[in-house]
């Protein structure tokens, strides 16, 4: 049984609006697994599934289960999943402006219940961010976006998680930036034993440190295998690393070969 598993699981809006249906996914101890997929295909509403942050935003999971650790956390609350040590770092870089980068690292341990260790994790938190050492009494709304999104990993950090969820971590940074950024991921999983689920669109820089990797179309995984493979797939390749036609339109729909595997259903 995996660490982190997501069993057929559906999600509704407003007990309305179907935007997950089926979606099964498995995040072992230690790993780091991919989740990728074009804007819209559901990947953040996975995350936001494990997280528990669906409630913000009237979502619900309807059918299907979450486990982690073996115990069912569908529906939770947020904090009381942050506190198992599921920490999510949501996409966009939402930092707390008004605070300096020392206090929005700290918030990270308060909302997790663990200020008690806050003094350690911090410590560590500027031994793999030196830069935020020297920026730590700065206010976070005036750093760069590379800065930001370190900030933002290390408040997460901060929290003691077991499971980083990182929704697309690599968005709008330079490509130097980015390595930097998928760098520290690696540290995270490799140094820290945390593991990780990834959402990305830059499928390269996140089958790159990922040890297998799932892909979402409209609210379904339409392919799933070791990123080795997915790196060397051809449809992969032609879809979502670009390596496909200039301005020509793509869908797994359009793969004649293609059929989705139903895993783990029944």
């Amino acid at each position: 049984m995996g660490f982190l598993q997501l069993n057929n699981i559906e999600v509704k809006y407003q007990n309305v609006i179907l935007v997950l249906r089926g979606v099964s996914l498995e995040v072992n101890s230690r790993s780091v697994v991919a989740l990728l997929g074009n804007n819209g295909a559901g990947k953040t509403t996975a995350l936001k599934a494990i997280s528990g942050l669906l409630k913000t935003e009237e979502g619900k999971v309807t059918d299907g289960t979450i486990v982690f650790e073996g115990k069912q956390v569908e529906n939770n609350d947020p904090q009381e999943i942050a506190r198992l040590g599921i920490i999510q770092v949501m996409e966009g870089r939402r930092v707390l402006e008004h605070l300096s980068v020392e206090e929005n690292l700290r918030a990270g341990a308060l909302v997790a219940g663990r200020n008690i260790k806050a003094k350690n994790k911090l410590h560590l938190v500027y031994e793999y961010f030196p830069i935020l050492k020297k920026l730590c009494n700065k206010s976070s709304g005036y750093l760069s976006g590379g800065e930001q999104q370190m900030m933002l990993l290390g408040r997460a950090f901060m929290g003691g998680p077991k499971v980083l969820l990182l929704d697309e971590p690599s968005l709008g940074l330079a490509p130097i930036m980015v390595q930097e950024i998928y760098t520290l991921i690696k540290s995270f999983n490799k140094e820290e034993k945390i593991s990780i689920l990834l959402v990305e669109q830059n499928a390269k820089a996140a089958l790159s440190v990922a040890e297998y990797g799932y892909i979402m179309e409209n609210g379904r995984i339409v392919l799933d295998d070791t990123a080795h493979n997915l790196m060397n797939n051809e449809d992969v390749k032609e879809f979502y690393l670009g390596l496909s036609a200039v301005g020509q339109e793509k869908s797994y729909k359009k793969v004649k070969h293609y059929r989705r595997r139903k895993r783990w259903i029944g």
